[in-house]
């Protein structure tokens, strides 16, 4: 893939004025800024993540997981994501996983340089989160990954690889492909781990994560012999979702249902290089100019795609048939034909386009 161009959010300082760590490079200062970011974030996150297990496990005493605690746990873990995601989303991207990084910079949304130091941030992170939990709350750290009973080391693999699959595609689908819906990406990424955990806790203590497994097993010094299999699964999951997302990238899905993240306001663009502007539902019939009788033959979405594509950008305008009262109650702002045949707004927030974001500081 060609190496993406990084692109940085406005900076918020004029011209002239002093800003912090401000004599640093500035691919320096964000880099830095990333690091402290995702080593906050992956302390908190696994922070109120183990504290939840902690308490479970001690309710728990010898007794087996029941269902109880198998819901606490993962609401935990869930919900501790899904708030630190959205706090840390605009610093340092909120990845909070070995894994994730991997599979973002696969797709060129991080730089190499950029993911080995988040990565190195959500180790110390998990670590310090792992040892704060077992001096602050009583008893024995609880909160290391294990197989369950009856789980062999190769099921315990491909659990881990499946689970960890689905994680980083909703990431992919709801954070690297920018869209409408971006914004609220840390609920459906934390719900995704919620299912995840739901189904894997019982088996092998719900890893997803390396950092997740490795903090807690330095701070108890006790490495299982299996202990590679929370970093061999989770990154063959890393793959399985890149390949998944890179298939669909290739089949261009944003054709199969174009006009999913519109707001109702829709550009057609016609094979004589016209176009007009239609309000409706999102089910789209294109005719050519000139039809009368209602029999002229439909546009195909694939050609849609293509002229949207490689025609004219027109900026939307009301049409003949719209009041000025209608157009009042629209969303003040223009719009463009995206490249992906989406139409982005692009005056009121930039921060939405189509494919995966290059963060601020990479290469």
């Amino acid at each position: 893939m060609a190496k993406m161009k990084p692109t940085y959010t406005q900076d918020p300082t004029r011209p002239g004025e002093a800003r912090a760590l401000g004599w640093l490079p500035n691919r320096t200062r964000h880099l830095l800024i990333a690091f402290l970011g995702e080593l906050i974030g992956t302390f908190l996150f696994l922070f109120f993540a183990f504290a939840a297990t902690q308490t479970a496990n001690n309710l728990l005493g010898n007794r087996a997981m029941d269902i109880q605690s198998l819901m606490y746990i993962s609401l935990a873990f869930g919900f501790s994501l899904a708030v630190n995601v959205w706090a840390f989303f605009r610093v340092s991207g909120g990845l909070f996983n070995p894994a994730v990084t991997v599979a973002m910079a696969l797709i060129g949304a991080v730089s190499l340089v950029k993911a080995a130091l988040l990565i190195l941030a959500q180790l110390l992170g998990a670590m310090a989160a792992a040892g704060v939990v077992s001096a602050t709350f009583p008893g024995p750290l609880a909160v290391r990954t294990r197989l369950g009973a009856g789980t062999s080391i190769s099921r315990g693999v491909f659990i881990e690889m499946f689970l960890t699959a689905m994680l980083i595609f909703v990431i992919f689908m709801l954070a690297a492909e920018k869209h409408r819906s971006t914004f609220v990406a840390p609920i459906g990424i934390g719900l995704a781990l919620f299912v995840a955990e739901l189904a894997g806790v019982l088996y092998t203590g719900g890893s997803l994560n390396p950092a997740r497994s490795f903090g807690p097993d330095v701070v108890t010094k006790r490495f299982d012999g299996y202990h590679w299999i929370y970093w061999v699964g989770p990154l063959l999951g890393a793959l399985l979702a890149v390949g998944l997302y890179r298939l669909l990238k290739f089949l261009e899905y944003e054709s199969v249902n174009p006009g999913a993240d519109g707001d109702g306001r829709q550009e057609v663009h016609y094979e004589n290089g016209g176009s007009s502007t239609q309000y409706d539902d999102g089910v789209h019939t294109t005719r050519g100019h000139g039809a009368t009788d209602g029999t002229s033959d439909e546009m195909d979405f694939a050609s849609r795609i293509r002229t949207a594509k490689h025609g004219p950008h027109h900026n939307v305008a009301l049409n003949h048939n719209q009041t000025e009262s209608t157009a009042m109650s629209e969303p003040m702002a223009a719009f463009h034909q995206g490249h992906d045949g989406h139409h982005s707004q692009v005056t009121s927030d930039r921060s939405y386009r189509s494919g995966p974001s290059v963060e601020s500081g990479s290469s």
